[in-house]
């Protein structure tokens, strides 16, 4: 069986260079780390019987997903996705 691989049909990223460029793939990178951040919180949200019910459990659910999610941007593919969209030069 033949697998498609979807790399294969996708266009290089542009050779763009300079600090404007780095910045941008660096906001893109914060907008999906934000992205991933709310899926989080929706998906860990369920009572965690492991963790006691005291005020400082929600300050620290949110810096755990917080962490998580700036580990995670760049791996989901929507910040090069955007960044591919706000490079690409229209004629």
């Amino acid at each position: 069986m033949d697998y498609l691989n979807i790399n294969e049909y996708q266009q290089p990223l542009p050779n763009l260079s300079g600090k404007r460029n780095d910045k941008l793939k660096e906001q893109t990178d914060a907008f999906e780390a934000i992205i991933i951040k709310m899926l989080l919180d929706k998906a860990i949200s369920a009572e965690d019987p492991l963790l006691p019910k005291d005020p400082g459990r929600e300050i620290y659910r949110s810096m755990q997903n917080d962490q998580i999610s700036k580990e995670l941007s760049g791996a989901f593919g929507y910040s090069e996705l955007l960044y591919r969209f706000l490079t690409e030069k229209k004629l």
